[in-house]
């Protein structure tokens, strides 16, 4: 069983900064590719980026050079500095990895971007 939970959300304006975090339980951590996705009202669930084990990333042209994954494997944590934010990365966001094939999501964060 993976558990994953998600912090550090919250209303920001136009131009500012928020550090998502993601606690993951187990063992499986270090190994896992960890993913963190959005979901906007009336849309689609976007993946935003991810970072393999070994911490090469990838990040959505919509969010390339603004945000940051990175992972502490130490602490089982996978972390998404976000800079520069815009009103249109407002969504909830949502760390996910994958176990033996079997997907595991958090509950989400809200990130609400407002002026």
């Amino acid at each position: 069983q993976v558990h994953l939970v998600e912090s550090g959300g919250g209303l920001v304006q136009p131009g500012g900064s928020l550090r998502l975090s993601c606690a993951a339980s187990g063992n499986i951590f270090s190994t896992n590719v960890m993913n963190w996705w959005r979901q906007a009202p009336g849309k689609e669930r976007e993946l935003v980026a991810f970072i393999t084990s070994g911490g090469i990333t990838t990040y959505a042209d919509s969010v390339k050079g603004r945000f940051t994954i990175s992972r502490d494997n130490a602490k089982n944590t996978v972390y998404l500095q976000m800079n520069s934010l815009k009103l249109e990365d407002t969504a909830v966001y949502y760390c996910n990895t994958a176990l033996k094939g079997v997907p595991y999501w958090g509950q989400g964060t809200q990130v609400t971007v407002s002026s």
